[in-house]
């Protein structure tokens, strides 16, 4: 067994070797009946020929093949009883440590990694291990012991013919050796077609609203299209490499050929007297069996293999470098939030996306940061709740640099709202309390009014009790609120606003930004502005160009300063000022 997954199973391995023992006996017991029609043969065929039967030894067969067969039942409940204890033991806290490594992990990681094969770490390589776990470690020992047994049993009644028994078996593993050559890289190409078919599928059904909207669905169904035609070609490609293999093994497995061999071989024998005619039972009742491990262990086989690759995929997840924790926390006064020459590039040695950032945020001030499309305005506002760490320079806060400071620290003291407003498939209360776990129902319910969305969360069937997604479908506007309540109920003393209205239809940004304007009053506040008109009244304005501070100032200093502030004034004025079917068709173009 590979190393990465002996670590994973290591948990569960005390558990998995009393199964595979369990399995053992539980095999060597069902093959004890089929021996038992065996010895009824030698006893009972006797009896044609005018002798007398030995009752009591028939009876003691029957008696002893009915307790193998008690032993076998038993055995082989206990064995799944334990594989799926096991499973879901392993399963539970492999998602728990995955869970926990991803919410530790530095935003990087995720950039550089698609949807799909986050997905796959997290759910199909753990579901992978729960077939290896539940199934596959009983199928393989029941296929390696099954033939092992009787192959022993008949070669202490005829060497010969055992032998001659034994050749569909040789042959049928020759052929699944054949068609698993080069099993360990086709099984990577694989894996990588998988997580790109998922990533491509997500990416198609997040998108299929705004590509239907402007009649692009071709060109994103093509994408798929390609993918999948892609992961077709490898399917069709294994088949043509396994192809002669599977041939052969189909051939050796087929129950005619095994016993045409028994019959032919043994009548032979028999016709030289080098054969009892009874000892050819054995071979054509047991015969058989010999076989039909081989298909069971091809599919153990290579869940084995699939279970390995998973294995390594989650221990490199594992062991994804997290954001330092500091020995010793710091104790920062105050909402005070300084950067010192930022700079951030999402890979070691990358191009820097931030460069040189300085900016001093006084508490009870409004910062905000604007800039074109790609400029560094989230990445930037990323960074304050330490969703990352800078590459160059300092972000302190309330005179401590943050990476002093404990998760706990910084939560306390920093929330966020960002765009894409992230709720939970759990009741609204919950989704709220998120923030505050502790908080009673009443200091939900006053976060939810102060967030404008209070009397819409009653309305609903069973109020702040409904369940996202189930009986509480919410807009984007809405769940902004949400996410806002969420905010207010932390009452932190820095706030980080990532275009919180951008989700929000026209009805409801009024009541979005009213709820905002709660939620500013004393604290420290970083905005990121989709639209420029919200923020004119901001203390300071920071306009960033290729991640770096082209300008900086109030909005009527950067107007009068007819700079690159100014010319964005003027395009969000055209655009809100335009009518929709002129905005739509410059979209169109």
């Amino acid at each position: 067994m590979a190393s990465p997954l002996r670590d994973i199973l290591r948990p569960v391995r005390g558990r998995l070797l009393a199964c595979i023992a369990l399995t053992v006996v539980s095999t060597v017991a069902g093959l004890v009946p089929m021996t038992g029609i065996v010895e009824l043969a030698r006893i009972l065929l006797p009896a044609t020929s005018g002798a007398s039967i030995d009752a009591g030894r028939a009876w003691l067969v029957v008696q002893v093949s009915l307790g193998a067969l008690g032993v076998r039942l038993a055995t082989i409940l206990a064995a799944s009883w334990l594989s799926h204890a096991a499973d879901l033991d392993l399963s539970v806290l492999l998602r728990r440590s995955l869970v926990a490594r991803l919410g530790r992990v530095p935003l990087a990681w995720f950039t550089e990694r698609s949807s799909g094969q986050v997905k796959k770490a997290v759910q199909d390589d753990v579901a992978a291990l729960h077939h290896l776990v539940a199934h596959s470690a009983m199928e393989l020992t029941a296929a390696i012991t099954l033939p092992l047994t009787v192959a022993a049993y008949l070669l202490s009644v005829d060497v010969t013919m055992a032998l001659v028994t034994c050749v569909p078996l040789v042959l049928g593993i020759i052929g699944l050796r054949i068609s698993m050559r080069g099993a360990a890289e086709l099984y990577q190409t694989y894996d990588r077609g998988l997580a790109e078919i998922g990533s491509a599928a997500v990416e198609l059904v997040n998108g299929i609203t705004v590509v239907k909207t402007f009649g692009r669905e071709g060109r994103t169904h093509r994408r798929f299209t390609e993918v999948a035609q892609r992961f077709g070609g490898f399917n069709r490609d294994w088949m043509r490499h396994s192809a002669l293999g599977m041939l052969l093994m189909e051939l050796a497995l087929t129950p005619v050929l095994t016993l045409t061999l028994v019959a032919v071989v043994g009548a032979l024998l028999a016709s030289r007297g080098n054969l009892a005619t009874i000892d050819l039972v054995p071979f054509l009742v047991l015969g058989l069996t010999m076989t039909a491990p081989v298909t069971v262990a091809g599919y153990a086989g290579r869940e084995l293999r699939e279970a390995t690759g998973a294995a390594q995929r989650i221990q490199e997840l594992l062991a994804t470098p997290e954001l330092p924790v500091p020995a010793t926390a710091a104790n920062p006064e105050g909402g005070r939030v300084e950067l010192r020459g930022v700079g951030f590039a999402y890979s070691p040695g990358g191009r820097l996306v931030l460069d040189g950032i300085s900016l001093t945020l006084e508490p009870g001030t409004v910062t905000a940061l604007v800039g074109p499309s790609g400029s560094g305005k989230s990445t930037l506002a990323r960074l304050l709740p330490r969703f990352a760490d800078p590459t160059l320079g300092s972000i302190n806060l309330g005179g401590c640099d943050l990476r002093s400071l404990t998760s706990e620290q910084l939560y306390e003291r920093v929330s966020f709202v960002f765009q894409e407003t992230s709720l939970l498939r759990t009741s609204l209360r919950d989704n709220i309390r998120l923030a505050r776990p502790d908080a009673s129902d009443q200091d939900v319910r006053h976060a939810a009014a102060a967030a404008q969305i209070l009397d819409r969360l009653d309305a609903l069937p069973r109020g702040l009790d409904s369940v996202v997604g189930e009986d509480a479908l919410l807009s984007g506007g809405e769940r902004q609120r949400v996410a806002i309540a969420r905010a207010i109920l932390a009452d932190t003393p820095v706030l980080v606003l990532d275009e919180a209205t951008a989700a929000a239809d026209p009805e409801s940004e009024a009541q979005v930004q009213q709820a905002l304007s709660t939620l500013v009053a004393g604290r420290t506040l970083l905005v990121i502005a989709h639209r420029l008109s919200t923020i004119t009244g901001a203390d300071r304005i920071v306009v960033l160009d290729s991640g770096l501070v082209a300008e900086s100032g109030t909005h009527t200093d950067l107007l009068a300063a007819d700079g690159l502030y100014a010319r964005l004034w003027r395009a969000d004025q055209r655009a809100h000022s335009e009518p929709a079917h002129t905005q739509t068709a410059e979209v169109a173009r």
